[in-house]
């Protein structure tokens, strides 16, 4: 049993209050998820020359600026860094494999949470508060953000084994349910180029809906193809650049529900973590239904 929340906002007036909307949805899902939490938050976006890296490591104190130095001697370009807590996102300009080549080469005990132009992925073992706090969560600013709490069934407590999980260029993706078919299809995902850090089964999920975007797939078909080819049940809340989406298994046997206004979308696995956002007593209301694909963005 875990928790899912997530939060689009289509009015941009809105975005300073990003973070401050969704604190509460998220710690409103700790008894559904008391063991680890994180979350995955679309902003600040760069330009199409550059790249974004979130990185994390054990130590609070790493010298994160050291790393720094060295990726702007490798590519001869400047590299800011943001730091929060023992994480910290560097922006810079360079091609993604090359950068993450160079960032294993220089610090290969730091974990690459995220890449992309807009996504930032911070996790963490321990109570959601906990974690809010360290990652100051109520601070953040953005477009949309998605959430998970987790409660350990099948693998053990760890940070890698958090939610949310990220395979692609600001894809991530966070999962309420368990898979049947994950290991068979990690191997067949693995020959086809993709690259898992664990052994959890959401992250599978998000391997394979990597591939289907490579091969040329929209998000929305990439998750209706993935109603087919994923084994189990599940609710899956997919993290995008544009925007988010939401699916549940043709049984729809985990929770879930939606409250649209025409300020934002949000989910939630269930109704009170939503019961604290602005106007929501007047919005729209639904589960969503089994096997459809639910899609907000940009555009």
């Amino acid at each position: 049993m875990c928790g899912i929340v997530g939060l689009y906002l289509k009015n941009p007036d809105m975005e300073s209050q990003l973070g401050e909307m969704f604190e509460p949805m998220l710690l409103a899902m700790t008894d559904r998820g008391p063991d680890s939490a994180g979350f995955a938050i679309y902003g600040d976006e760069v330009s199409t020359d550059m790249i974004k890296f979130t990185l994390q490591h054990a130590d609070e104190h790493y010298p994160w600026h050291d790393l720094a130095g060295k990726l702007e001697e490798e590519f001869d370009t400047p590299v800011s860094v943001l730091h929060n807590a023992n994480a910290a996102v560097l922006k810079f300009e360079a091609e993604e494999m090359a950068a993450r080549e160079a960032i294993e080469k220089f610090a290969p005990d730091v974990k690459i949470m995220s890449a992309g132009r807009s996504i930032e992925i911070l996790k963490e073992v321990g109570l959601p508060e906990v974690i809010a706090k360290k990652f100051n969560l109520k601070g953040m600013k953005g477009s949309h953000i998605i959430g998970h709490t987790r409660m350990a069934t099948e693998s053990g407590v760890s940070m890698e084994g958090s939610h949310p999980f990220s395979t692609g260029k600001d894809l991530c993706l966070v999962h309420n349910g368990s898979l049947s078919n994950h290991n068979r299809l990690r191997e067949e995902l693995k020959k086809k180029g993709i690259h898992f850090e664990t052994e959890n089964d959401s992250e599978v999920a998000a391997g394979y809906l990597t591939w289907r975007l490579r091969e040329g797939a929209s998000v929305e078909e990439a998750l209706e193809s993935a109603i087919e080819d994923l084994d189990g049940f599940f609710t899956f809340t997919v993290g995008t650049q544009n925007g988010f989406a939401v699916v549940r298994d043709p049984i729809a046997c985990k929770p879930a529900v939606i409250a649209e206004t025409d300020d934002y979308v949000a989910m939630a696995s269930e109704y009170n973590a939503l019961s604290t956002l602005p106007g929501v007593e007047s919005a729209k209301l639904w589960e969503p239904e089994p096997g459809k694909v639910y899609f907000w963005g940009k555009g």
